[in-house]
């Protein structure tokens, strides 16, 4: 099966679940639900990098990663555990998002740029060093996805996409209108036009387009303006609604 990456370069709009619960029975779940990526939530789920390494080995290569921050050392953490596509939540300049992508890259003669420490035989992310070509390959499979959650994001954002080794930019609705002063009001429709604006432009760019929407009929909306990367539940958040749905619906 195609790499993930590869789908989403190709232009494949690819549902996605976002993983907060910090439970690997959970995950393994998600990924038998039918969902085309799930995400491990690093940044507001209950994960340190043991707890990411467990949902790894269950879900695989192809999961998601979102890191707590906007850190080289974090970066190399989750690359080094196998895991090839990650998010990095609040990048609101160019020079933050080139460093997050020479932090995923080997120095190379198609990247020199490239800052990853060098370890690959004695991590997990070669096999403990059975991929013996784990380092010459690892450039071409790794998927940085930078998230714009600010107005200041949205103003460099044509910087941004033009970042060399930035592979895609997703937008963080809650964050967004929250920097826009929509703190309780996602729906306020300026934070949704800036969001189509956004989304046009990151297609327009050639990057892969992301968005995060629970709403069925906006995240078909968002497709409609170009995202591909498109994330349309939580497990955190159904379990949720669930639960409570089910207290409602018995009455004794």
């Amino acid at each position: 099966m195609a790499s993930l990456k590869s789908r989403l370069c190709s232009g494949l709009v690819q549902r996605g679940v976002w993983l907060g619960l910090g439970n690997a029975a959970s995950a393994e779940i998600a990924a038998t639900a039918g969902f085309d990526w799930c995400l491990i939530d690093g940044e507001h789920g209950p994960y340190d990098i043991a707890a990411i390494a467990e949902q790894a080995r269950v879900l695989g290569p192809e999961a998601c990663v979102r890191v707590p921050k906007a850190e080289v050392w974090m970066i190399k953490q989750v690359l080094d555990l196998g895991l090839h596509t990650v998010v990095v939540p609040m990048v609101d300049t160019p020079e933050q998002a080139d460093e997050m992508a020479c932090a995923m890259r080997y120095p190379s003669k198609s990247f020199p740029q490239g800052t990853r420490g060098i370890g690959a035989a004695l991590v997990r992310a070669s096999g403990y060093n059975h991929d013996t070509d784990y380092i010459a390959q690892a450039n071409d499979r790794v998927c940085l996805i930078v998230q714009i959650e600010s107005v200041t994001a949205l103003k460099n954002l044509d910087a941004i996409c033009a970042v060399e080794g930035v592979d895609g930019a997703f937008i963080g609705p809650t964050d967004l209108a929250a920097s826009m002063g929509y703190l309780h009001d996602l729906d306020a429709p300026e934070v949704q036009a800036a969001i189509d604006d956004a989304l046009r432009w990151i297609a327009a760019s050639g990057k892969i387009a992301g968005a995060l929407s629970f709403k069925p009929e906006r995240a078909a909306h968002y497709v409609e303006m170009g995202a591909t990367m498109v994330a349309v539940a939580s497990d955190v958040a159904l379990l949720s609604a669930a639960l409570r749905d089910c207290a409602k619906s018995f009455t004794p």
